[in-house]
């Protein structure tokens, strides 16, 4: 399989029906925990062995400023790889040093979860630096655990403008100087997390 997938599932979600996605190339399940959806935090836990048992990881939106902190024990407990979007969608205004930001800081720091350095258009306008300290804090925690990405198509914008993905990448450029990191965040760490490296 070339191409990777993250897939929905309901918390009732079959043995065939993992297996059908597995299948298609679908290494992890999206778990919309801001927004609601087909999938609870109840339902990852219960699925965390039959997701492990195929390689698979969740793919988590969530706040962190709203529900790091009750969420941690599971994350760092689970079976298999948690990954957060946008990172960690935070209060901006908060700074780095807000308690809930700080918890998934360490959580990414010791291994225990990933984190998507993607999404900044949607908590500051361009130039995006008002997200900067908040990726490099993930970034310098453990570049083995993060993964960027332009999150493109950029769907249900709300209030935020229409990114332009070089703009995005050049503010991640701009913020994680180190070559040897840029490639671990841009090329290995995706490469081990969606199994392009097992290809």
């Amino acid at each position: 399989v070339c191409l990777r997938g993250i897939g929905l599932v309901p918390d009732a979600a079959t043995e065939a029906d993992l297996d059908a996605l597995a299948a298609a190339g679908v290494v992890g399940i999206r778990l919309n925990y801001v927004h609601g959806g087909l999938l609870t935090w109840a339902g990852v836990k219960a699925l965390a062995p039959r997701l492990a048992a195929r390689g698979m990881h969740v793919q988590m939106l969530m706040n962190a400023h709203k529900h790091m902190a009750e969420i941690a024990g599971d994350v760092a407990a689970l079976p298999v790889p948690v990954v957060f979007d946008h990172i960690g969608w935070p209060d901006i205004g908060a700074g780095v040093g807000e308690a809930g930001f700080e918890i998934l800081r360490r959580l990414v720091a010791e291994g225990d979860a990933y984190i998507k350095l993607s999404g900044v258009y949607r908590l500051c306008q361009r130039p995006y630096e008002a997200a900067a300290p908040f990726v490099a804090a993930l970034a310098e925690a453990n570049p083995q655990r993060c993964v960027w990405g332009s999150d493109w198509p950029h769907i249900m914008l709300a209030d935020a403008l229409q990114p332009d993905a070089g703009v995005l990448l050049n503010a991640f450029l701009d913020t994680v100087t180190s070559e040897e990191a840029r490639k671990q965040i841009l090329v290995k760490t995706p490469g081990a997390l969606y199994g392009f490296d097992r290809s």
